[in-house]
């Protein structure tokens, strides 16, 4: 008996219900259910797939590598040197996804060490001589005239390796063929050119909304950015984006010496408190691939809200003739159930 009930209990799991549906001649109803059925079509292909490319899944962690070069020289007018090349001007110089173009100077020449005395000097505010560089760094607003016009003309050349690790899938910034040539004609231009690697550092500079002078006189920070945007159903559609923003205008500066040695052998060295544009190089991006799972996820959820739920509870409690489906609707559930009682009955004296 105990084993007969458990058979009637696990009888559930394989039943098998049916829905049954009734026409219904309104023409408003009828209208409403097909305008629902085209605004869900509308959506599932324009915001869903076309949009929101529903058919895909994406990789938004990427992982990134920046390798920078600058080119350019300038005429300057200083102690130690009077013409600056790439050595001279870019900081640091090792090619890293940020550095700092030198574009203003004040320069404080032929400092010497002096010699610790402790003397406290009455004639000074009471100060007292210690071991330093003398004379002291000049202290003054920065010179338009000592400007590196020749910066404006200088070019930034970015290599970019990117990687997305859930599709295995590399790339970069620089085209594989032909790209010898292709890099000795180009300059950044984003309508003749939007793919070039080499921009002017004045270009980089009027991109921001900035004049080259007012941003070389004091300094700034640019930030650029590198976006890519990756559609990996599609060969050709996996290039970069580039834009330009300025981040702080108000002054970037920073300081360093070049030391020498004079002909009579002491150690002397020149100071230069150095007025540049600051470039940080910013990478994101996305990829993305056809995958069937989100697909049919997509589709079947457009397919069930296709249903005619709304369209029932208009027909149920809001048309002015609501008591009539009511009543239908009630005979058919009890319909329904005797049926099923009654097929139950036969199926358990079978």
């Amino acid at each position: 008996m105990a084993w007969q009930n458990s058979q009637n209990r696990l009888l559930f799991l394989f039943e098998y219900t049916t829905v049954r549906y009734v026409g219904t001649d309104n023409k408003k109803i009828g209208l409403l259910y097909r305008i629902f059925q085209l605004t869900i079509m509308g959506y599932l292909i324009g915001w869903v797939f076309f949009k929101n490319k529903g058919y895909q899944v994406k990789d938004d962690t990427i992982e990134s590598s920046v390798v920078t070069k600058v080119k350019g020289v300038a005429r300057v007018n200083t102690t130690d040197s009077n013409l600056w090349g790439p050595e001279d001007y870019v900081f640091p110089s090792q090619g890293e996804n940020f550095l700092s173009i030198a574009t203003n100077f004040i320069e404080t020449p032929n400092q010497k060490l002096g010699i610790k005395t402790g003397v406290c000097l009455e004639t000074h505010n009471g100060t007292c001589e210690i071991y330093g560089w003398c004379p002291t760094e000049i202290r003054k607003n920065p010179d338009p005239a000592t400007i590196v016009r020749e910066a404006e003309n200088f070019t930034l050349y970015i290599r970019n390796f990117v990687r997305f690790s859930r599709f295995n899938f590399s790339t970069s910034n620089v085209p594989n063929e032909n790209r010898t040539l292709y890099l000795k004609h180009c300059s950044y231009d984003e309508h003749f050119h939007p793919y070039c690697p080499i921009f002017r550092l004045g270009d980089i500079v009027n991109k921001t909304g900035h004049k080259f002078e007012e941003m070389a006189k004091r300094g700034a920070s640019i930030g650029v950015l590198i976006e890519w945007l990756c559609d990996l159903d599609k060969d050709s559609d996996c290039r970069p984006r580039y834009s330009f923003v300025c981040l702080d205008k108000v002054t970037f500066d920073f300081r360093f010496a070049r030391y020498s040695t004079d002909a009579a052998g002491q150690r002397q060295r020149t100071f230069y408190k150095v007025f540049g544009i600051h470039l940080d190089i910013m990478v994101c991006g996305t990829a993305r691939r056809f995958c069937i799972i989100p697909t049919i996820v997509n589709i079947a959820s457009a397919v069930t809200l296709m249903g005619s739920y709304i369209c029932d509870i208009m027909l149920l409690y809001a048309m002015k003739k609501r008591t009539v489906y009511t009543e239908s609707k009630l005979d058919r559930m009890t319909t329904y159930v005797t049926e099923a009682l009654g097929l139950s009955k036969q199926l358990h004296q079978i």
